[in-house]
């Protein structure tokens, strides 16, 4: 079932996150999210179960594996996704605590520049490191009101996926 993210510190939920061992620390890294697809793009963030997004699921998935090599043991429980004209945008939330998301601009935003494709990873306060990126990421930190500290890097997405 659909669950529209609230983003205000007093109306968060960790509703669709509960089996996760760091629940509150992943719905404010959710919440987080939502904020900023809000102030950018006036979009209502919307979360869904990852069985009902099994598309994107498995693209992202491919994209993960091609790229990187990397496939993950977590659980995937969410999956929200923002598109347009220019940009697909998919989130994907875990049960440690992850979250991944591909960046995939599909025209680049100015003439003669290539578009932006990314996979950003986010890691909630209170988890681990996965065995899957240990020693093959730097994690810089950032502060946030509603998801605590926030651990992040990425990497560019070099083929072309969609």
């Amino acid at each position: 079932m659909a669950y529209h993210v609230k983003f205000k510190e007093d109306e968060m939920e960790i509703t669709g996150l509960e089996s996760s061992p760091v629940a509150e620390a992943l719905a404010g890294l959710r919440a987080n999210e939502a904020r900023y697809f809000w102030n950018k793009y006036k979009f209502e963030y919307v979360t869904y179960p990852a069985q009902e997004k099994s598309e994107v699921v498995a693209l992202m998935s491919q994209i993960l594996k091609e790229e990187r090599e990397l496939t993950f043991s977590a659980k995937l429980l969410e999956v929200a996704i923002y598109e347009d004209e220019q940009i697909f945008w998919p989130e994907f939330y875990y049960e440690d605590g992850m979250v991944l998301n591909l960046l995939y601009e599909k025209k680049p935003a100015a003439e003669g520049k290539k578009p932006k494709r990314a996979v950003g990873i986010k890691l909630s306060v209170g988890m681990e490191i996965p065995a899957e990126l240990e020693s093959k990421f730097k994690f810089a930190r950032q502060r946030s009101k509603l998801a605590g500290e926030i651990r992040g890097s990425f990497f560019t997405v070099k083929k072309e996926w969609l």
